[in-house]
């Protein structure tokens, strides 16, 4: 009788103990999860394709990238007239001047800023805006300063404003205007005057005196004078005339000194004004051909004939 050989389990080693058992090749192991399925490569291809209406906005931006530079380079819309508005005294050749700069340029690439501070430079220009249109039409408006004086030399008729700045010219031989007969006039003899144009400053201090003096009332010194008319010269400095009666009064330089302020230049004008009232009210203004105020303690005046 032929005894089966006892089969040893192979996973066992002797004494009982037991070793893991090889993993064939290729096979999962069995206690990992699986992973999971990858996007599809046409999905990923496709994400990553620009969809048909972002290349239609692509294209839409492209074309009217090409179109503006086509407009602000190209011969079709380009500035063929110029024109303006508000101007009284600036000369209009000037204004043209500025703005015939821009004929022939391209409409899209006329910088309207750069225009509008030439125009607001000149000095009969305080304010100015520019706009160009399709049309090929680049147009200005501008606001002028307000006259306050007018100051006139050897050579010209000077209109100026509030801060002192001539801006303006007249015709010496023309009578002036109606709205400008009531601003204080000066006829300035000095040699300096001469050399004043247009874009010149009168010195405040200068301006200030001349201003009070043209608005000084007659009745103020005393005189029976319909009007008075204000000078200035290098001898005599401000001067006051009536022609009916006919005299001439001196007052002296005002602006030169730094020391004077504006309340002691007007202490030193009234006791001037006094000194003439006085005189006047003891003398016939009739008889005196010229008076000198400028030391009002010490006042000289010379009779006709």
């Amino acid at each position: 009788m032929k005894l089966k050989a006892n089969r040893k389990d192979p996973s066992r080693r002797a004494g009982g103990a037991s070793r893991p058992m090889a993993r064939r090749p290729g096979a999962r192991p069995r206690n990992r999860m699986a992973r999971r399925p990858g996007v599809p490569l046409r999905r990923r291809i496709g994400g990553r394709l620009p969809t048909l209406g972002r290349i239609l906005a692509l294209l839409g931006a492209v074309a009217a990238a090409v179109a503006l530079v086509a407009l602000v380079t190209g011969p079709w819309v380009r500035v063929a007239d110029v024109s303006w508005a508000g101007s009284r005294y600036t000369p209009h050749d000037e204004l043209d001047r500025v703005l015939a700069d821009q004929r022939g340029a391209a409409v899209l690439a006329v910088d309207t800023t750069a225009v509008r501070d030439r125009l607001e430079a000149l000095p009969s220009v305080m304010e100015a805006r520019v706009s160009a249109d399709l049309t090929g039409a680049l147009s200005a408006s501008i606001v002028e300063p307000e006259p306050t004086f007018v100051w006139e030399t050897a050579r010209a008729r000077l209109v100026g404003g509030a801060d002192g700045i001539l801006f303006a010219v007249l015709d010496r031989e023309a009578a002036l205007p109606d709205d400008l007969r009531g601003l204080a006039t000066v006829v300035d003899d000095r040699f300096e005057g001469r050399l004043l144009a247009i874009g010149d400053r009168i010195p405040a201090a200068l301006l200030r005196t001349a201003s009070a003096l043209s608005e000084l009332d007659p009745a103020a010194l005393g005189s029976e004078a319909r009007s008075l008319a204000v000078a200035v010269d290098d001898d005599h400095g401000f001067r006051l005339r009536s022609d009916d009666p006919e005299w001439e009064v001196a007052f002296g330089v005002y602006g030169l000194d730094p020391r004077e302020t504006a309340a002691s230049a007007d202490a030193r004008l009234e006791r001037q004004v006094t000194a003439v009232r006085t005189l006047f009210a003891t003398r016939s203004e009739a008889e005196i051909g010229w008076v000198d105020v400028r030391n009002p303690g010490k006042v000289y005046f010379r009779a006709k004939g």
